[in-house]
């Protein structure tokens, strides 16, 4: 039987760090975009460009209330160690989604989004070791019980 690999996180005390101030974030905005889902996004009088697209979203019945719950999930299991590498693998749809958002449309929210992507690809590359299965090729490894059954699988 092989053994077991050890999977350990690169940078631990950096990426310790980072992941509970991930978490805090996610958790926070997600119980936030949650209450603006709920009760609509506080905008102004005359509306700039970002509050104008946010009431056509809040109009189209966008599933902003399911993205809030999301990131307070994704944010709630990254305060565990065990399936920190799993909420960190969910998150990055999301921070990939906020760092275009930022970049292409609401630059004033630069300051909030870059850091928001850093933190997650600085987590991904610091927990790659549990990754790595997921590119690794087939194995030549077969199961003892399966031997000599036909359609074992």
């Amino acid at each position: 039987m092989a053994s077991i690999v050890e999977r350990s996180v690169r940078l631990p005390r950096l990426a310790l760090v980072t992941r509970i101030l991930f978490a805090v974030f996610l958790f926070g905005t997600g119980i936030m975009t949650m209450s603006f889902a709920i009760n609509g996004y506080p905008v102004g009088e005359s509306p700039d460009e970002v509050g104008r697209f946010m009431i056509a979203i809040g109009k189209t019945g966008y599933l902003i209330f399911w993205v809030g719950l999301f990131k307070t999930l994704v944010g709630g299991l990254m305060f565990f160690q065990r399936i920190a590498a799993l909420a960190i693998l969910m998150s990055l749809p999301y921070a990939f989604n906020i760092l275009l958002y930022v970049t292409f449309f609401a630059h004033q929210y630069l300051v909030i989004g870059l850091p928001d992507f850093a933190a997650c690809a600085l987590l991904i590359y610091c927990y790659f070791d549990w990754y790595r299965p997921i590119f690794a090729g087939p194995t030549a490894l077969s199961v003892p019980e399966s031997q000599g059954v036909e359609n074992a699988f």
